[in-house]
């Protein structure tokens, strides 16, 4: 068994992200596998280097050890690259030129599960105006999910402990896979490095259950393996909402300098004890 945590260094890390990287951890040593770390840092806008020190920091206080050293997606921007390049000599993506806010104007737009979706606006430009407004303007690459399902049918992808599940990307609508503000998404990135690394088993929050169908399809698309999948409750506040980066109160590092002890914090996520005014929540 290959597990790994992938934090992105966005923030600092709080309960929640202590919790998954306990559950993937804890996995692989029971197994008398591997734990792995990546650093989400394709993302060289918001990225920043003292986070993942703080990162590294913190796990090392939960009692964590992982095997070599982190790998970085900013360091496999090429890849990206290559598998877009693959795609788009296929016919499977293309570039869109639209603004979230002309996305958000579009009467046709319909909803799936992350909101609303592309109305498929630049699927259908003509080539010549095509080519003439990639020079000229700013654009992502999506991908044409009907093309996309129409090649690789019916697929599934595992559950463990529940079985197969039947993957349903194309409620998703056409996904992005390269913004115009970063070289790949968090779909496309997160399913190559998997792929690279050797991921057995993604040991991920309950949250990205629906992205899993999408991931599934890149992993046909790209003739990649597809590993088993274990998605567990989110730590969320008193409000019952799930916890993000700017939730300061819930970071390590705010516990950490409260005097928390780390290990014995790990020991009490571990059974699902969480501290005053958290608690865990399938959504």
């Amino acid at each position: 068994m290959l597990t790994r945590f992938a934090p992105s260094p966005t923030g600092e890390l709080h309960l929640g992200h202590a919790y998954s990287a306990i559950a993937a951890h804890d996995a692989a040593r029971g197994a008398g596998g591997q734990f792995y770390l990546r650093i989400d840092d394709f993302d060289g806008s918001r990225s920043r280097g003292a986070y993942v020190d703080a990162a590294l920091t913190d796990l090392a206080w939960l009692g964590l050890s992982w095997d070599g050293p982190p790998v970085h997606q900013s360091q496999r921007l090429g890849d990206y690259d290559a598998a877009l390049a693959g795609l788009r000599a296929r016919g499977l993506v293309y570039p869109c030129f639209c603004t979230r806010a002309d996305i958000a104007a579009s009467l046709a737009a319909p909803h799936g599960p992350a909101g609303t979706l592309y109305p498929g606006t630049c699927r259908h430009l003509a080539p010549r105006e095509r080519e003439r407004r990639l020079d000229e303007e700013p654009h992502c690459w999506r991908l044409d999910m009907r093309r996309a399902t129409a090649l690789e049918g019916e697929l599934w992808w595992e559950e463990e402990g529940q079985g197969a599940h039947p993957a349903d990307p194309a409620a998703h609508g056409d996904i992005v896979l390269a913004r115009k503000d970063a070289p790949a998404s968090y779909h496309l990135a997160s399913t190559l490095d998997d792929a690279m690394m050797g991921v057995t088993h993604v040991v991920r929050g309950a949250d990205l259950i629906a992205s899993t169908d999408v991931h599934r399809l890149l992993q046909a698309l790209l003739g990649l393996a597809t590993p088993v999948y274990r998605h567990h409750a989110l730590v969320c506040d008193a409000a019952g909402k799930r916890l993000a980066k700017r939730d300061a109160a819930a970071s390590l590092a705010a516990l950490r300098a409260n005097g928390v002890d780390g290990e014995k914090l790990a020991a009490d996520l571990r059974a699902g004890r969480l501290p005053a005014g958290y608690s865990l929540q399938m959504p």
